[in-house]
């Protein structure tokens, strides 16, 4: 039985791995969450938590990304960027931009589905970070967005647009309703949550860059403006850089909450949780007057046993569990179910074999912020030569450990990696002969997002190859990554099973 905790206080980041761009609501008891997943499948990731400190992942909204043909291949920084989740009529809802393609929705009748296929909104280059509003009040619809200037060339403000109380459509060309070119000081503003509270129409939208910027709050009696600006939340002396971009909640007591990202390297944007409240000038006061907090008094909620989004898995029948995603649309036949416990990944021939960045097929999961090990039970059941297998830490330089069929018929464990400039990868160590075809593998992550990648192929593990510094892509922070694959030919090449894939402490030190 897991016993709820009792302790008064949190610490942050309170999901402390890449979840980039959140917002969260609450429908009862129960807050929900989303994140960006940018070129990933399955995409918008759905969290639940009862206490808004402790979460668990239950699902995506979206199986595939579309056009099926352009997310066939990986596109690391593309695709879903910066969700919004609403509940409206009975309902819940996600709006993301992507930057290529323009505005989507998608819509439930309850968070794990289903849910219905994406619906284009808004057509265009460079439109991103859409947000709805349903007005309670007046029973009118309205819809705000950001701009991705690599996109369209425009940024740094806000548009702004009526929309069908359906959700289906907007209903006027629209308007910029907050240009941060007349703010002194403002630069990349970006991300906008559009709320009612108080007769005011409010807009909280981070601006500064995701690095060093910081949360601001906007306010007007009309939607189209004009709206008046405050800065609600920086770093000041603390070591939360750009604390920024997120969403406000109320419990049902009637506390305040936002959360919102910190950008973190390697590890991504990781997740805080802020007080909020309401300052005797009518402007909300985000964590300790203005500044991030590391610890501070829980949420007034009923108390929880601890949960965090899963990691370990044993792949019973042959399935992965939800917190894996491919790095593109998946396709039939890349993994094999079966009665027993163990992950068969096909060995997929492809041409770009020696560059796991370029491949769709490579299972993954977001790389823990904090130091751990990482394990995973390997064995090379391809007979093809050129034939391999492993763990990758993948971002935009690269290193696998794993398995390789060689010429002869011997297996060894290989050890290679792929420096960010370049296309091919190289050894990171001498290969070695791996008995059975079978192989431990480990990754230390310590402090900076540093691996020290190690194996054990009978008679305990050894270390292999320098440390290797994660890095992360341009928006998406590293990933741990299972991959199989084998040269360019004819047939069937294969399988690899992966079995007992846990995250746990350091294993030294």
């Amino acid at each position: 039985m897991t016993v709820a905790r009792t302790e008064p206080t949190y610490r942050n980041p309170v999901l402390n791995a890449d979840w980039s761009d959140p917002d969260v609501i609450r429908v009862g008891d129960d807050f929900y969450l989303t994140a960006s997943s940018f070129g990933r499948a399955p995409g918008l990731p759905l969290l639940h938590s009862r206490d808004l400190v402790n979460w668990t992942l239950v699902g995506h909204a979206l199986q595939r990304l579309e056009p099926e043909a352009e997310f066939a291949v990986p596109r690391h920084d593309c695709g879903v960027w910066a969700p919004s989740l609403r509940h409206h009529d009975d309902r819940f809802w996600i709006f993301w931009g992507d930057p290529d393609q323009g505005i989507f929705q998608v819509n439930a009748p309850e968070i794990r589905g289903p849910w219905t296929q994406p619906l284009l909104v808004k057509a265009g280059k460079g439109l991103i970070d859409p947000c709805p509003l349903w007005d309670d009040e007046t029973g009118e619809a309205y819809l705000v967005h950001a701009w991705a200037k690599s996109r369209s060339g425009v940024k740094n403000r806000l548009t702004g647009h009526r929309m069908h109380p359906h959700g289906t459509e907007l209903l006027d060309e629209g308007e910029v309703i907050v240009d941060g070119d007349r703010l002194p000081g403002w630069f990349t503003l970006e991300g906008p949550k559009l709320y009612r509270h108080d007769g005011w129409f409010w807009i909280l939208a981070p601006a500064g860059g995701v690095e060093t910027g910081w949360q601001g709050a906007f306010r007007s009696r009309g939607f189209f403006g004009p709206y008046e600006e405050k800065v609600v939340l920086e770093q000041k002396d603390t070591d939360v850089n750009g604390p920024h971009q997120g969403g406000w909640v109320r419990t049902p007591s009637g506390e305040d909450w936002f959360l919102h990202f910190q950008q973190r390297g390697a590890y991504g944007r990781v997740v805080h949780l802020q007080p909020m409240r309401w300052g005797a000038d009518g402007w909300p006061v985000l964590g300790d007057d203005g500044a991030p907090v590391a610890v501070h008094r829980r949420p007034d909620l009923p108390p929880q046993p601890p949960a965090a989004p899963a990691t370990d898995d044993d792949f019973p029948g042959g399935r992965h569990g939800r917190q894996w995603t491919w790095t593109a649309n998946p396709k039939e036949g890349w993994t094999t179910q079966h009665s027993a416990d163990g992950l068969r990944l096909t060995c997929v021939r492809s041409a770009g074999a020696h560059d796991l960045r370029t491949l769709p097929h490579v299972l993954t999961q977001r790389l823990p912020g904090t130091p751990c090990t990482v394990e995973v039970e390997l064995r090379l059941d391809s007979e093809e030569p050129g034939a391999r297998a492993g763990l990758a830490v993948l971002g935009d330089a690269c290193r696998w450990i794993g398995l390789q069929r060689g010429a002869d018929g011997a297996v060894h464990l290989v050890h290679r990696f792929t420096e960010a400039s370049a296309e091919e990868e190289r050894d990171a160590d001498h290969a070695r002969p791996a008995p059975g075809g079978r192989a431990r593998l480990r990754v230390d992550i310590g402090a900076g997002a540093r691996c020290r990648f190690s194996y054990d192929t009978g008679d305990g593990f050894r270390p292999s190859g320098q440390v290797f510094a994660a890095t992360p892509w341009r928006w998406v922070g590293a990933l741990l990554g299972l991959v199989a694959v084998a040269p360019t030919g004819q047939g069937h090449a294969g399988a690899a099973t992966f079995t007992r894939f846990r995250i746990g402490p350091p294993a030294h030190g």
